[in-house]
């Protein structure tokens, strides 16, 4: 059974930073979405099972980097620069598709999520 595993969340004041990790029971291309209250889940980065090739939401290009540890089927999810609007639960999802550099910023293909963790900015 895939597990996926967050943490990493927590309260930050605007302009700060917080790590997001998602540990995965095997190699997955990866994705991050995430969900404030009272809208739609929305994608923010993602990453190929190789970690040649990334993607990003526009909102988060520049302050976000998306990474991965495959030795120890982890990724990461580095938020800088902060602002109150990034405010939501985060969401880690697995793609179990095999190709080394495929990514997608589509949440219906992700087959495997985590339970998600908060992360609220403060301004």
């Amino acid at each position: 059974q895939v597990q996926l595993v967050e943490s990493g969340g927590g309260l930050v004041q605007a302009g700060g930073s917080l790590r997001l990790s998602c540990a995965a029971s095997r190699r997955y291309a990866m994705g991050w979405f995430r969900q404030a209250p009272g809208k739609e889940r929305e994608f923010v980065a993602a990453i190929s099972r190789s970690g040649r090739k990334t993607l990003y939401a526009e909102s988060v290009k520049g302050r976000f980097t998306i990474s991965r540890d495959n030795a120890n089927n982890t990724v990461y999810l580095q938020m800088n620069s902060l602002k109150p609007e990034d405010t939501a639960v985060y969401y880690c999802a697995a793609d179990s598709a095999t190709i080394a550099d495929y990514t997608s910023s589509r949440s219906g293909v992700y087959e495997y999520w985590g339970q998600g963790t908060q992360v609220t900015v403060s301004s």
